[in-house]
């Protein structure tokens, strides 16, 4: 007997193409649309994407681990946040791989590396988010509150990463339980979650709703409110040092919104849909699956982003690793000090990244 199923409903943050699955009787029945889904990206060209992101993702965060680690002696609390972030977006990228090759053909990589891939992947879209939200609050002690709490927070910074960690985790604790593989006919093995035969449904939308929340909504209000007052804060100040740090900060944040966004917006639709608050048609389903499709490869290009804008707008992150490079004789000193001098580049303060 055969369905037309949605894989998103198996593979909410991975998969977003339609499958003809002929199920084993045992297993339920997902989706009743008699619409007959159809590949709406190619997939040749998605794994061309995947392994460009995955190339510069890995050199871009390992670069900016390096600065950060070189640094250390003149590190700020946002450096170490940003440094986790770095972490985090390097974990992701060493899966695309997996994910490029499940893509062009199947899972072929077992049991347990579903899972292992699926929970890194949760964790860095947790943790990422978090980071920042975290940084828009670094950045509003500092600024709007300098005086009540700068000296007193940055011990603290290393304990809030580790919390980041370990709440991030385990929130992707239910894509460690319920993540398995399965054999389809037609179409091989796929990595996807399997809660139960009649339930699996409801839970994918409450695991939805939660994600939502806890992994984009929440966080973007936090960083909403908190680079609300520093901006408005900033305007009334004449530091330009303050000025090119948020500069960089805000078009992380703001590259981040660009990426998962559009990405969330049309899993909520997606999600609606399910719940029939949304009437679905084909036209209004292959629509749907074509914007998942388009909006999770801008998700995962997210990882490779936050480098590039470092190294194009942040001029303290430049010159730092033009010092590293120096120390290492790969260029002469002369040239740092050209470039020192051309850029304006002064001396940090305490308040500000030494990276950005």
């Amino acid at each position: 007997m055969s369905f037309s199923v949605d894989a998103t409903f198996f593979d909410d943050f991975n998969d977003f193409e339609y499958f003809n699955y002929t199920f084993p009787s045992e297993l339920p029945n997902f989706d009743s649309s008699p619409c007959k889904g159809s590949q709406v990206v190619n997939k040749y060209l998605v794994v061309v994407v995947y392994a460009l992101v995955f190339f510069l993702s890995v050199v871009g965060n390992c670069l900016v681990v390096l600065v950060i680690y070189y640094n250390k002696l003149k590190r700020s609390s946002t450096d170490v946040y940003l440094l986790n972030l770095a972490i985090a977006d390097l974990l992701f990228a060493l899966t695309l791989p997996l994910w490029a090759a499940y893509k062009a053909s199947e899972w072929v990589f077992g049991f347990f590396m579903c899972k292992a891939v699926s929970v890194l992947q949760e964790v860095n879209f947790y943790s990422g988010i978090l980071l920042l939200a975290c940084i828009s609050i670094d950045r509003y002690l500092a600024i709007v509150r300098a005086t009540e709490a700068v000296t007193q927070k940055r011990h603290w910074v290393k304990f809030i990463c580790v919390g980041i960690w370990i709440f991030s985790f385990a929130v992707s604790l239910p894509t460690l339980l319920f993540r398995t593989v399965f054999q389809i006919y037609q179409n091989g093995k796929v990595c996807h979650e399997s809660i139960g035969n009649e339930n699996t449904e409801h839970w994918i939308i409450i695991l939805r709703i939660g994600r939502h929340l806890l992994g984009f909504f929440i966080p973007l209000i936090i960083m909403l409110f908190c680079y609300g007052f520093t901006i408005q804060t900033l305007y009334q100040t004449k530091s330009s040092q303050k000025h090119k740090a948020m500069k960089v900060i805000l078009a992380v944040v703001m590259v981040f919104l660009i990426c998962w966004l559009p990405y969330n917006l049309t899993v909520i639709v997606d999600s609606l849909m399910r719940t029939q608050f949304i009437n679905e048609t084909c036209t209004i389903r292959e629509n749907l699956d074509a914007a998942l499709s388009i909006t999770e490869i801008f998700g995962y290009m997210h990882s490779c982003l936050n480098p590039i804008i470092y190294a194009f707008i942040g001029q303290k992150f430049r010159n730092s690793f033009l010092k590293i490079l120096a120390s290492k004789g790969i260029i002469s000193k002369s040239v740092l000090s050209r470039y020192a001098r051309g850029s304006s580049y002064g001396s940090t303060s305490g308040n500000t990244s030494t990276t950005l």
